[in-house]
């Protein structure tokens, strides 16, 4: 087939031979296909691929909750168990009627514990949002074993008290002595339930 002997004229196209409409109509649908996905298939495809990575967060969303889910009657657990250890340690807090006397305790455990008190000062109370923090820095001076026995009583309280800043000296040993003193500076904290506080000042005002 001579190519050049054919009229390209569309208007006379229904008269090409039949391999030169089959490939002129194969070359406009490619075309058409073409343009098809340019215009249209190419935006279509990038929603897609969007949505596709939407899907995947969802999935991801959604196994993270069910495995919350899976565990919560253990999270109750967990929960009433912390609020049963919170009120026992609000229980062991003292009121602010009972400081000064939990005070004048702990000065007491010292001196029973045979030190000398250099220093016993409370300090500005320090607010932690749900409790109060007492502070007392103390200096003590006695053997070893009475340091020991001073901490040990204080741990042994009925009312949380904590031992902070602890530090250590030993005192120059006097002439005719051979007993080893120690010096002691720490601060001393307790504390006491927040709400107490707020309450008494709303009473105040009322």
């Amino acid at each position: 087939m001579d190519l050049s002997e054919i009229n390209w004229d569309f208007n006379v196209a229904g008269s090409w031979p039949l391999q030169v409409k089959a490939a002129v109509i194969f070359i406009v649908c490619c075309f058409v296909v073409g343009g098809g996905v340019y215009y249209f298939t190419i935006d279509q495809l990038a929603a897609l691929d969007v949505l596709r990575q939407k899907e995947v967060e969802l999935i991801t969303a959604f196994e993270k909750k069910q495995r919350k889910a899976v565990n919560l009657p253990d999270y109750h657990a967990q929960l009433q168990q912390i609020e049963a250890s919170l009120s026992d340690m609000m229980r062991q807090m003292p009121t602010k009627a009972e400081v000064a006397n939990l005070l004048f305790e702990i000065s007491q455990t010292a001196s029973s514990s045979g030190l000398e008190s250099k220093l016993f000062q409370p300090e500005a109370t320090v607010d932690k949002e749900f409790y109060l923090e007492l502070p007392t820095s103390i200096e003590m001076e006695g053997k070893y074993e009475e340091l020991g026995l001073f901490v040990s009583g204080i741990a042994a309280m009925s009312r949380i008290v904590t031992v902070h800043d602890i530090n250590l000296a030993v005192l120059p040993v006097a002439e005719k002595s051979k007993i080893t003193r120690m010096s002691m500076k720490a601060t001393i904290k307790t504390y006491t339930d927040a709400s107490e506080s707020e309450n008494a000042d709303q009473a105040k005002v009322k």
